[in-house]
């Protein structure tokens, strides 16, 4: 408890600790909002609640680490992890996923997670159990001679920028994304209208693991990946989705760069090792705090 005390007494005796702490967290929260987004559309538009999103980052990174160690640039390996777990997605949909979107909810979380534990699994098998990282060699950023910034995660955050940017530009301005919106606001309709729905369910999933695949590829150079690691990342993001909303992607944004900030402050106070739990805690306050406006919304029938 006296540690506890002491780093909270030490935000107050020395604010620029703050800062330090939520630039960090902005820099972890921009790769959280990036895999949520995925999730958001996936959810939106197709109505599958996907347990494995987080393996799908994992599985992004170790295609990029695989790269790196057979003597290819670190920073190839997000387009290349990009283009590869769009055909993993693509193959998943055909193989899993086509099979629950008219389903239950039960039975979509079910098939998900099965696919998590199955790609964990496979990662595992294929590159064993050991954590893994990218050394980019670059130095470290440093400001008011205390606050260091590694350029590393510099990068990170600018090439997680400009994916979401490219992925927004493409969603307002394509033929493809505007059949993405239109059947996520109403799959009936669009059927009428001559959207191909099948074909916007198999790109919708696609694209969402090929931008986990990239997250991935990032958060490699940044941190650690190992195959078991993925139910962290499905956590954050179903923290993301669930407090921003479907269809909100300001909101994917905010909450995405708000869970990050959550964690290293929790991370700085009770240590390292409650970064997780801080995760699941926001998660679980996420669903009392819906559970609760669902019943204040509630109309009485008369």
């Amino acid at each position: 408890m006296d540690q506890i005390l002491g780093n909270i007494s030490l935000l107050f005796e020395f604010p620029i600790v703050n800062l330090k702490i939520i630039l960090d967290g902005i820099m972890v929260g921009a790769l959280f909002a990036l895999a949520a987004y995925g999730l958001a559309l996936v959810w939106g538009v197709m109505n599958v609640k996907n347990l494995a999103q987080g393996d799908f980052v994992i599985a992004g990174g170790y295609v990029s680490w695989w790269l790196v160690q057979h003597g290819f640039p670190a920073l190839l390996g997000v387009p290349v992890a990009f283009v590869v777990m769009w055909g993993i997605g693509w193959v998943v949909y055909k193989l899993v996923i086509s099979r629950v979107i008219e389903r239950d909810l039960f039975t979509s979380l079910l098939a998900t997670f099965g696919l998590a534990i199955m790609m964990a699994q496979i990662l595992n098998l294929l590159f064993g159990s050991d954590t893994q990282s990218v050394d980019l060699g670059y130095d470290v950023l440093y400001f008011f001679d205390f606050i260091d910034v590694p350029i590393a995660k510099l990068i990170g955050v600018l090439m997680a920028a400009a994916l979401a940017t490219g992925v927004i530009i493409f969603m307002k301005s394509s033929r493809m994304g505007q059949a993405i919106r239109a059947t996520a606001q109403d799959a009936r309709a669009a059927r009428v209208m001559g959207i191909d729905t099948e074909k916007v369910y198999a790109f919708t999933f696609s694209l969402n693991s090929a931008i986990c695949g990239a997250a991935g590829a990032i958060i490699v150079m940044v941190w650690v990946i190992q195959p078991f690691y993925g139910i962290s990342y499905s956590i954050r993001a179903f923290v993301i989705v669930t407090a921003a909303g479907l269809g909100n992607l300001p909101g994917v944004i905010a909450a995405g760069l708000g869970i990050g900030a959550a964690e290293q402050y929790g991370a700085h106070i009770f240590g390292i090792g409650y970064q997780q739990a801080i995760a699941v805690l926001l998660l679980l306050l996420v669903l009392l705090v819906r559970l609760i406006q669902q019943r204040r919304n509630r109309q009485v029938l008369k």
